[in-house]
């Protein structure tokens, strides 16, 4: 049996739900073929400033970006650019795949990014775009079995790569 494990830099600035999110994740492994295994291996990073230098440190080569930010909070929003910014630096000639999750759709009433905002700012990065709701439990699976599923194409991408060398 195979096994891929991808490292997962879930960033955004605090307070957005990164925690809650990675917390309400879990994965039983049904939507992979039986002789896969997926490990995730998700880098919950703390979104405050003074924590930067450390934070840094264990993002060396990422495999995969989840950037989060709160639907409900505009600042949340704009500081996106900053955390992918600092996760591609890691890695600066590659591309690095990934998604961009507004979190917190339980409160719909107080939001001020609109999905079209959300999906724009994705496209324009490469991201895959997704909302959920953590405390709701509504759609947290739904990102992470797409970098589950990205990684395991680019896995199957490199083997065909491979192949054609011998």
């Amino acid at each position: 049996m195979v096994v891929l494990r991808a490292k997962v830099i879930v960033t955004g600035d605090p307070a957005v739900g990164k925690s809650a999110l990675t917390q309400a994740f879990h994965s039983d492994g049904t939507h992979f073929p039986k002789n896969y295994s997926m490990e995730l291996y998700l880098y919950d990073s703390a979104g405050k400033e003074i924590f930067a230098d450390i934070v840094q440190q264990h993002w060396t080569q990422p495999d995969m970006i989840l950037v989060a930010y709160d639907m409900t909070n505009e600042q949340s929003f704009n500081a996106c650019n900053k955390w992918f910014e600092r996760c591609q630096a890691q890695k600066p000639n590659q591309s690095i795949p990934g998604a961009l999750v507004a979190i917190k759709t339980d409160l719909k009433q107080r939001r001020v990014i609109s999905t079209k905002q959300g999906r724009e700012y994705a496209n324009s990065k490469g991201l895959e775009y997704f909302e959920c709701s953590p405390k709701d439990h509504e759609n947290v699976e739904a990102p992470f079995y797409y970098l589950a599923k990205e990684f395991h194409n680019l896995y199957n991408v490199k083997i065909e790569q491979m192949k054609t060398l011998t």
